[in-house]
């Protein structure tokens, strides 16, 4: 036998019919790369699997030796093999290597780290309870609907909308900016309906890095995860940066405020530090480890003092302008001065004041009721800032014509016109507080993230460790707490800004993806370690494992990609199949239309083919997902008797193609910053997190029997 290194190429023949062969033929282009050992077993086993997929049939014997000796064949015959050999190898290369991981390793699917199934190789839904045999602490389960809500809502409303008023009114929507809050309002429900669903059925802490780790494997996981930091990490000292403007305010000008808290510009370098952000980062951190239980109850505090601000300018501001006449609406333009394109425009910029109710989603695992409670928690965070933000800009832009705003202070500067500038002091407090909140909703989510990440292998196991009296991961916390005080005291983060959305609109993208993996497509075969088989004894166990570990590996490899199965060949594995390559068509109809529809420099011909065509593949493959049937292993998937998104597949593909062409209208410099950052995030996860994920060292086996491991913990 060669020796473990070269090339094979294995044949076997056999006589179906008279003077009929056929030929079943593999090839191990390198031992070392798939790690086999030479064995009769796996030769056979091989060949049987390939059996349906290379059936070749031959007009003349071919006869193929070992790649040392010669080789005889016709040339019609090899140049069939060849062609075969390459549209076969395409399309089975992920059940190649899992097949051939089965039985070099006695029944278990043990993955290469080194292969490209690591990228899509996916976890269990409820993998964070798997760690309590080994004395792992969990989080604290403490926090109710009210608690989730006030979290939301804080983390929603920011300063920003204290400025975005007066910018939006000016140049996009005139008195209609009360419309483009509504549609931004339905278009952020879409995505907080996929995120509804996907909690309560997974309620464990990592929000769209989880969900995505589920339904579409680790890489893509991997990316989002750390597209959030930009969110949370970047987002949180950008927020920490404006406090020190509206903390002036109330010492008369920037060069009133106390030396420990003023800006300093280091002499030589030009540097402008900010101590009041750094502070200010660091008393929230120090918060965070005392427990959820008590930084909710601060959100709480904090977030009732925004929203008392808000509602003292609706009432005030409402009835100033009922004694005034509403002069802000009679404007010889109309209503509409922009038209319909300036409603839809203001509405893409102020969809991104509706970006922090998804932070509700990584305290997923602290819910005493995540089945009930989350959703509650996501859909009245959002309607709160709704009818909010509508009723602001209703008075807002009715308390005085919408061109006289100032762009900079809209609020103070239609409360000064209208005599009201005691109020300012009043507003004040309210974008500070609103600040607050966002930056402690900011910090609080990010730790249970990078936790996530820790506890599945990515990141090293020190963010995965939880304080046994806080019962929060305080390391981590303090970790991400002095990483963001850093940013914000020596950096004008200012720049980095719209980076925030990029990692937002891509986490909306793939949680609404997730959904219809999950409804079309859901995995009915699940990694599990092998340390966590505890539900019956190893005999059982292995008989189990061996009994279903082809059903399981056929579908857990690629979510994206059906194939079929055993239980159903004529129905269950077409219909799998055309689902997921209409997912997978969705995507690039999407991806195509949304791309075209942005590209206002290209030459109207192609701009125009290229929308035609992309809608045509999104319009054909939407119908197709309405026409076929959901997945009935869908009921198997996660927790069951929470929220289920309504209007599948459309909202979740509508969900899509907004969030798509938001993140390409984004601009050309913050994308190169964006792809740089993740370029950083891939070469850790290629020298580090692939190799140190936990699925190397997982077994495939069917959700049913995954629901016997999780049952006895808490």
């Amino acid at each position: 036998m060669p020796s473990s290194s070269s090339k094979r190429i294995f044949v076997l023949t056999k006589n179906k019919r008279p003077n009929k062969e056929y030929l079943w033929i593999f090839v191990f282009l390198s031992e070392n790369i798939f790690g086999l050992k030479s064995s009769k077993k796996i030769t056979k086993f091989y060949l049987t699997f390939f059996r349906n997929l290379c059936f070749l049939p031959f007009s003349q014997k071919v006869r193929i030796v070992h790649a040392s000796q010669s080789i005889s064949y016709t040339s019609s015959g090899l140049r069939h093999l060849f062609k075969e050999i390459i549209k076969v190898l395409t399309f089975v290369f992920w059940k190649f290597k899992s097949f051939a991981d089965m039985n070099e390793n006695g029944g278990s699917s043990k993955k290469c780290s080194w292969g490209f199934n690591s990228l899509v190789r996916r976890k269990q839904v409820d993998s964070a309870h798997l760690k309590n045999d080994h004395g792992h602490h969990q989080l604290a389960k403490k926090l109710t609907a009210f608690d989730l809500v006030a979290i939301g809502v804080g983390t929603t409303i920011g300063a920003g909308v204290y400025i975005l008023v007066g910018t939006v009114a000016r140049e996009h929507t005139g008195p209609a900016l009360a419309v483009s809050f509504f549609i931004a309002g339905v278009a952020a429900a879409l995505s907080a309906c996929c995120y509804a669903e996907l909690a309560s059925r997974c309620p464990s802490a990592g929000s769209a890095y989880h969900y995505a780790y589920i339904c579409l494997g680790e890489g893509i996981a991997w990316l989002v995860g750390w597209a959030l930091v930009l969110d949370y990490t970047i987002g949180g000292s950008a927020i920490a940066r404006g406090i020190s403007p509206n903390l002036a305010s109330f010492f008369g000008g920037l060069d009133k405020l106390p030396v420990f808290l003023a800006r300093q510009t280091i002499p030589g370098l030009g540097i402008v530090v900010d101590p009041c952000a750094a502070l200010l980062i660091m008393i929230v951190t120090i918060l965070l480890c005392f427990g959820i239980k008590e930084s909710s109850l601060v959100q709480a505090i904090v977030t009732s003092v925004n929203v008392c601000t808000l509602v003292f300018i609706i009432v005030v501001g409402g009835y100033t302008a009922f004694k005034t006449g509403w002069v802000g609406y009679d404007l010889s333009s109309g209503f509409f001065p922009f038209g319909l394109k300036g409603i839809l425009a203001g509405a893409a910029v102020v969809f991104f004041s509706y970006i922090g109710f998804d932070t509700v989603t990584s305290t997923a695992e602290e819910v005493k009721n995540p089945q009930r409670d989350l959703p509650l928690g996501i859909g009245i965070a959002l309607l709160i800032c709704c009818i909010l933000y509508m009723l602001l800009s209703v008075v807002i832009v009715g308390l005085v014509p919408y061109y006289t705003l100032d762009p900079d202070t809209p609020i103070s500067s239609a409360f000064g016109d209208s005599g009201m500038q005691w109020a300012a002091y009043i507003l004040t407090t309210g974008a500070i507080t609103a600040l607050c909140a966002s930056l402690l909703g900011s910090l609080l989510a990010q730790p249970r993230i990078f936790m996530a990440m820790a506890r599945d292998g990515l990141l090293p196991a020190f963010f995965a460790e939880i304080d046994p009296r806080t019962q929060v991961p305080v390391k981590n916390t303090i970790v991400i707490g002095v990483l963001a005080a850093s940013l914000a005291f020596f950096m004008d983060v200012s720049q980095l800004s719209e980076m925030v959305s990029v990692g937002t609109l891509m986490a909306f993208t793939s949680v609404a993806v997730c959904v219809l993996v999950l409804r079309y497509v859901p995995p009915y075969g699940v990694p599990l370690p092998s340390s966590s088989q505890t539900w019956t004894d190893a005999d059982e166990s292995r008989l189990q494992t061996e009994r279903f570990l082809v059903d399981a590996t056929e579908s857990s490899d690629s979510p994206l990609l059906g194939v079929k199965t055993a239980r159903d060949e004529k129905y269950f594995g077409k219909r799998r199949k055309i689902a997921a390559w209409s997912i997978v068509l969705v995507c690039i109809g999407v991806l195509g239309l949304s791309s075209a529809a942005s590209a206002e420099r290209l030459p109207s011909f192609p701009r125009f083919t290229m929308c035609g065509v992309s809608a045509a593949i999104l319009l054909g493959s939407l119908i197709t997902l309405c026409c076929i049937d959901e997945d009935d292993e869908r009921h198997n998937f996660g927790h069951q008797g929470g929220f289920l998104c309504p209007f599948v597949p459309y909202l979740p593909v509508l969900c899509i193609l907004i969030n798509t062409y938001l993140i390409i209208n984004i601009g050309v410099g913050t994308w190169i910053r964006v792809l740089i950052w993740l370029l950083v995030g891939s070469m850790i996860y290629l020298f580090y997190g692939r190799s140190h994920s936990l699925l190397n060292n997982a077994d495939y086996v069917p959700t049913t029997c995954t629901e016997k491991t999780t049952d006895h913990h808490p």
